[in-house]
C-alpha cells in the first residue's frame, strides 16, 4: 500500500467512525439538546474526515475543488444548523432533560 492509499484508509475509517458515534449519539441521548450536541459534533468531524478521504483519493482534479468546497461548506454549517435548531427550542419553551426526570 502506498502513503496516499493509507491516509485515505485511516481518514475513511475515521469518518465512519464519528459518523457512528453520530447515529448512537442520537439514539441514546434523552433530550434535543444532548442529541443535538452529539451529533453535529461528532457528524461534523465524521463528513469532514471521510471528505479529507476523498479529496486525497481524487488526487489533482475539479473533484478535488469540489470536495474541499464541500468540506468547508460542511464545517461551517453543521455547527451553525446546531445551534440554530437548539436555540429555536429554547425559544419554544424546551426543557432540557435532568437527573430529576428519572423519579
Amino acid at each position: 500500500m502506498t502513503p496516499r492509499e493509507i491516509a485515505v484508509l485511516v481518514l475513511s475509517l475515521g469518518g465512519v467512525f464519528f459518523a457512528i458515534v453520530a447515529a448512537v449519539g442520537l439514539v441514546r441521548l434523552p433530550d434535543l439538546y444532548t442529541r443535538a450536541h452529539s451529533t453535529s459534533k461528532s457528524e461534523t468531524l465524521g463528513a469532514v474526515l471521510t471528505l479529507s478521504a476523498v479529496a486525497i483519493a481524487f488526487g489533482t482534479s475539479m473533484s478535488t475543488v469540489k470536495a474541499v468546497l464541500l468540506l468547508v461548506f460542511m464545517f461551517l454549517t453543521n455547527p451553525t444548523a446546531a445551534h440554530a435548531i437548539t436555540r429555536a427550542a429554547a425559544e419554544q419553551g424546551i426543557e432540557p432533560w435532568t437527573t430529576e426526570d428519572e423519579s
